[in-house]
């Protein structure tokens, strides 16, 4: 065995032993504190969903305000409430509480979005054709 291939192993082989010595290091998904029924991944799985779920709120928000579909384009928040709805599925199948609460949301945001952009997209051609109609 030449040099290289040595030191190949005895890296390997310390790696090993020192992945096999820190077996005690695993996070374990232990009850939290403050509300024991949860585990603190549901509880960071909570605080992060908030983030990804609320964050169409925005656009639909400047929607409402300026009463107008201009600027925004619906199949962002159509095809995003498509795949929520796939990810409460997935979120049922693994029993995550939150991955199904906030995609739940987030398909009621993502459609309410798409609702009022045809909303006003119906109203803005409506006032169209009465302005052209209008001597």
């Amino acid at each position: 065995m030449n040099c290289s291939k040595r030191a190949r192993l005895g890296v390997l082989l310390l790696s090993v032993l020192t992945f096999y010595g820190c077996e005690d290091l695993v996070i374990r998904d232990t009850s939290s504190l403050l509300i024991p029924r949860f585990h603190r991944s549901e509880i960071l799985g909570l605080v992060a969903g908030f983030g990804t779920t609320f964050a169409a709120v925005p656009d639909l928000l400047a929607m409402l305000k300026r009463r107008s579909s201009a600027g925004m384009n619906p199949r962002m928040a159509g095809i995003i409430g498509i795949f929520q709805i796939a990810w409460v599925y997935y979120g049922l199948l693994i029993a995550s509480r939150p991955v199904i609460v906030w995609n739940i949301i987030g398909v009621v945001i993502n459609f309410v979005n798409v609702g009022a952009y045809l909303y006003f997209v119906r109203k803005d051609s409506a006032a169209g054709e009465n302005r052209a109609v209008v001597p």
